[in-house]
């Protein structure tokens, strides 16, 4: 989850409640707007589990850290016999992060990494609150992601901007259209999440036309940057798109939940 966040934000926001982790990005509008929103059960990830909020009804931590940090760090403990992260504060806060590794003699290796963090204060937790889905004009389940992550990067050479256009039959096309060529790469039977047609979630998902197209034109960066850091390896990957408006992809694992939202551009 670090490794793909950290191909996708310089600096992200660790929130941390007694039963979840989230990572959060919400990039302002004039940076490209893009939104990142993780969530994992404490549960599945850490024998022992112990934290403390700044108050019984404020029992939260919010820490900004640059993910490539934390990355590097994790990296060594690969083969690791146990690993402990702890919030200190030595010369500033920090997220210690100490490693014990296998040794041949009896005593353990331990490699201690200190990542600088900035603790946020409360009057600014509003700030990372989810992100709010508008009423989307279609869902869909997406194709392979290394397929599509094949498509877009010989896209990207060509364009810096990529149609995302689906329907309610299971069709997506990617599309990118310059002066001087157009292509069109299109899947087929991919299948709509049951909440596609239930017109709960959607206003307009009752009486949509299930052949038309809902499509919205994005930076290609942004979306080649979103599959080509992809280390979760989602059981599910779905893709809502609010036309002309913002793309937003959920990836879902067994105890992990990504999602990225890309504005459309104007």
């Amino acid at each position: 989850v670090i490794n793909t966040i950290a191909k996708l934000a310089k600096t992200c926001t660790l929130r941390l409640t007694t039963s979840k982790l989230y990572f959060i990005l919400c990039d302002k509008v004039a940076n490209g707007g893009v939104s990142l929103w993780s969530e994992l059960c404490q549960g599945n990830f850490f024998d022992e589990f112990q934290m403390e909020g700044i108050a019984a009804e404020h029992n939260e931590i919010y820490l900004e850290f640059v993910p490539e940090n934390l990355s590097r760090a994790l990296k060594t403990a690969q083969n690791a016999k146990a690993v402990k992260i702890k919030l200190t504060n030595r010369h500033c806060p920090c997220l210690r992060v100490a490693v014990e590794l296998p040794s041949l003699s009896s005593s353990s290796r331990i490699v201690t990494h200190d990542i600088p963090v900035g603790v946020i204060p409360r009057r600014l937790w509003n700030d990372f609150r989810e992100p709010s889905v508008p009423d989307f004009d279609v869902s869909i389940y997406l194709p392979a992601l290394k397929t599509m992550k094949s498509v877009v990067e010989r896209m990207k050479n060509l364009s810096n901007s990529i149609v995302i256009e689906a329907n309610l039959s299971g069709e997506m096309n990617l599309k990118i259209e310059t002066d001087l060529v157009s292509v069109t790469t299109h899947f087929k039977d991919l299948g709509n999440p049951p909440w596609a047609s239930d017109g709960e979630s959607q206003s307009s998902g009752q009486d949509r036309d299930l052949e038309s197209m809902a499509e919205a034109c994005i930076d290609i960066r942004k979306l080649q940057q979103l599959l080509a850091g992809q280390q979760v390896n989602p059981t599910k990957a779905l893709c809502n798109i609010v036309s002309k408006r913002i793309v937003h992809f959920i990836l879902l694992h067994e105890d992990v939940s990504l999602q990225y939202f890309i504005p459309a551009l104007a």
